[in-house]
């Protein structure tokens, strides 16, 4: 009788060998995974960008048939030299300024006081609050036309009816630049409580039940647990909003005064659109490009510093 061999125990099996080819694309296939983001920034981001940097030296009117001139540092001189570049420097200000208490502070006190009310009452209440959010802008801005009106509109019909004169809240200098901080704020706060609400509610509920064993009262709760989990996002917010605060309050600008009335309420971004599409002067508008990504480069890291000093985590 013939004994088959028995296949020999704990042998490890060969690897296949893998053929140069193969090799090559497990090297290449983490890039190839990245290239579509990778190439995604190089176009729609540091391509313009380098573009822009290329254009602030040469004077150009935009037209392809108009040739590009060489000016050197000619253009970053003559912004400096511009009052109304310093003037839209100062709206930039204050826009942020009165934007962080409508995109901070108050969606802030919203998210964390409507908490603890019953689900079916802090949904209505939050999407009562989301509602401006959804509007398009240029639709906003053209019912805040007609609400802000100085003859017609039902605000000032409200002051005349209360005995008040009616305010030129878009034509008057010294209001018009608070009107649009307020509708771009406005529009904020359903987005600023949603973020918000969302890290409220992620707060682990055995701190605050624990707390309140211990005798807490509502307000130390949130003194000691709310607010100190909550800041990364509160941090977040106050940097998107620095950062892209004035940029917002662009389609109202533009819809409602057109940058005035004497300038009032044109901040650097719009003047930026009104060097380019006003004037048609390329290189003042790549120029300031320039000097708002350097200076908002500058205020970005040193957001991000303070971020990464002050935020507390409770992992």
């Amino acid at each position: 009788m013939t004994e088959l061999p028995l296949p020999t125990q704990g042998k490890m099996a060969t690897p296949r060998p893998i053929s140069p080819r193969q090799r090559l694309y497990r090297r290449l296939r983490p890039y190839i995974y990245l290239f579509p983001a990778v190439a995604c920034f190089v176009i729609w981001i540091y391509e313009p960008l380098l573009q822009a940097f290329w254009l602030s030296f040469q004077q150009w009117n935009l037209l392809p048939t108009s040739p590009k001139t060489w000016v050197g540092l000619d253009n970053y001189s003559n912004i400096f030299e511009l009052p109304k570049f310093w003037q839209a420097l100062r709206n930039t200000f204050w826009y942020l300024v009165g934007l962080l208490p409508l995109a901070v502070l108050l969606p802030l006190a919203i998210a964390i006081f409507t908490q603890d009310l019953p689900p079916r009452s802090r949904n209505l209440y939050r999407a009562l609050i989301f509602v401006p959010m959804i509007i398009p802008p240029v639709v906003a801005a053209a019912v805040w036309r007609w609400l802000l009106d100085p003859n017609s509109g039902i605000i000032n019909l409200g002051f005349q009816w209360l005995g008040f004169e009616p305010i030129g809240f878009l034509s008057d200098p010294a209001i018009a630049l608070w009107t649009i901080t307020f509708i771009t704020g406005w529009k904020l706060i359903g987005f600023a409580t949603l973020i918000l609400s969302a890290a409220n509610a992620s707060i682990d509920g055995s701190l605050i039940e624990a707390s309140r064993l211990d005798g807490a009262t509502r307000w130390e709760i949130i003194r000691d647990i709310r607010l100190p989990l909550l800041s990364p996002t509160i941090l977040l917010l106050v940097l998107m909003v620095a950062l892209l605060g004035a940029q917002w309050s662009f389609a109202y600008i533009h819809v409602l005064t057109e940058g005035g009335p004497l300038g009032s309420t044109t901040n650097i971004y719009y003047l930026l659109w009104q060097f380019g599409f006003g004037s048609l002067s390329v290189g003042w508008s790549s120029a300031s490009a320039v000097i708002l990504f350097v200076g908002f480069g500058l205020l970005a890291m040193a957001l991000f510093a303070l971020k990464a000093r002050f935020t507390f985590y409770d992992d």
